[in-house]
């Protein structure tokens, strides 16, 4: 392509109502950083992406641990649907959140275990107001990047949240169902309804314009996408072979999910228990993946670069009927050693994995330049609680995928000294997100092996 001219990187499509972020097409960079690894503070290169994705409850670590360390290792039964992926990511074995710990505070391993998470601090035992934890490592880094993108971060959970009320043993419900906190006592409430992600991620923030846009693609049976029509075809008649090709699979990845969140919308509709419409699916595993990729489309369209998810909060006690689990997960993590429960436990835990594995792969699918979207990534999984029936918070079930834009070493099980914070792992994150942090939580120090 001809590459004497060049789009703003901050181009959008635009509609009534509707602004559509673009991906990073070759034509917003300038020929030397066609194919820059590293990612810059004014976007000139491929920007590197964060995300926090929290499991509840700990892991059957029998099935979760690998045997051996280094390269070679063979994956346990719960990793094994990251087999096709063992070299996007990394098994990361000995970290801890000494905060999540009673320190004298009694019971509520649950709700300190979300509210440590990613703050590193140990939150203050109350079912009141007066909540504060700390600062959370996303929250960090939105400060100093989310300035380059539209949203400066992304919250999403699979379950409701609750920002009052107790919880957990005289904890406050805001603890449990956040991960994300902005200051010591304010948290980022995530959002649960697919539908109002979509209309986050590609509205144009006027309340107005973005009733109109919605009433007239509901009455004329329309695509987002039909609004940008014009703007779209404007672009692409300007583009090079390579960026109309990626341009039009974005479009495509757009009306996809839009497509199965109205299938959504309409399958629940026609639940006996339908209150009003929404977009949130009944079924778990559709949530699961809508939500994984709404993450995915943020990150291919630089609409946010740090992002978290819960999949579900600590101590839910949904049960998984559909792999063949009756019982609720939180009373089958208190296993007593019953083997017939750890291995319905590494049963849902593989089940995690599989949606983990499928957002992975997704990410691997996206081109940019010479690599992935998951090269230029950085996402830890996992959560703060180790064995749900100890309810230990050391050797915690961590994986760190994607390369970080080549600053990472994946494809290998990695064993830290134990009691390891887990907070010097996100001091190394930060590190190369271009965030100066000189402290996270209870960090000690970046993680030098990473």
């Amino acid at each position: 392509m001809n590459k004497t001219w060049q789009i703003p990187r901050r181009t959008f499509l635009k509609g009534l109502g509707t602004v559509i972020a673009l991906p990073m097409l070759e034509a917003m960079l300038p020929p030397a950083k066609l194919f820059a690894a590293d990612a810059t503070e004014t976007g000139t290169a491929f920007p590197r992406r964060m995300a926090f994705v929290y499991i509840p409850n700990g892991a059957n670590m029998e099935d979760w641990t690998p045997k051996t360390i280094g390269a070679d290792y063979e994956l346990p039964y719960i990793l094994q649907p990251l087999e096709p992926l063992r070299k996007d990511f990394q098994v990361i074995s000995g970290l801890a959140h000494d905060k999540a710990r009673p320190h004298g505070d009694g019971p509520g391993d649950h709700a300190r275990a979300s509210a440590t998470f990613l703050t590193g601090c140990q939150a203050r035992k109350t079912k009141g107001a007066d909540i504060k934890v700390g600062v959370s490592v996303d929250q960090i880094a939105a400060e100093k990047v989310g300035k380059y993108t539209r949203l400066p971060s992304l919250e999403l959970s699979c379950d409701r949240g609750r920002i009052a009320g107790e919880c957990d043993s005289g904890y406050s419900c805001a603890y449990q169902f956040n991960l994300s906190w902005k200051t010591e006592s304010t948290p980022m409430p995530p959002e649960v309804d697919p539908r109002l992600v979509f209309d986050r991620l590609f509205s144009n923030g006027i309340a107005e314009e973005t009733g109109e846009s919605r009433a007239k693609r509901d009455l004329y049976n329309q695509s987002i996408l039909d609004l940008v029509t014009e703007d779209a075809s404007r672009l692409k008649s300007r583009l090079g072979y390579t960026d109309r090709h990626k341009l039009d699979e974005y479009l495509t990845a757009v009306r996809e999910l839009e497509q199965r969140i109205q299938q959504a919308e309409k399958f629940a509709a026609s639940q006996p228990d339908f209150v009003r419409p929404s977009g949130i699916p009944k079924q778990y595993e559709q949530h699961l993946r809508l939500m994984y990729d709404m993450m995915a489309l943020a990150f291919q369209s630089d609409s946010t670069r740090v992002a978290t998810f819960i999949t579900a909060h600590d101590g839910d006690d949904r049960p998984y009927p559909f792999i063949g689990v009756s019982d609720g997960h939180h009373t089958l993590s208190h296993h007593q050693n019953d083997q017939a429960k750890k291995e319905k436990i590494a049963k849902i835990n593989r089940f995690h994995m599989e949606q983990f594995g499928r957002f992975l792969t997704r990410l691997k699918s996206i081109k940019e330049g010479e690599g992935t979207l998951l090269d230029n990534c950085m996402i830890v999984y996992g959560g703060a609680i180790g064995d749900g029936n100890r309810h230990n918070h050391d050797n915690l079930p961590i994986l760190l995928a994607g390369q970080g834009g080549g600053t990472l070493t994946p494809a290998r099980h990695v064993k830290l000294d134990k009691e390891t914070p887990m907070t010097n792992l996100y001091l190394s994150m930060l590190d190369r997100m271009g965030v100066a942090a000189q402290r996270v939580g209870d960090s000690t120090g970046k993680l030098e092996d990473v």
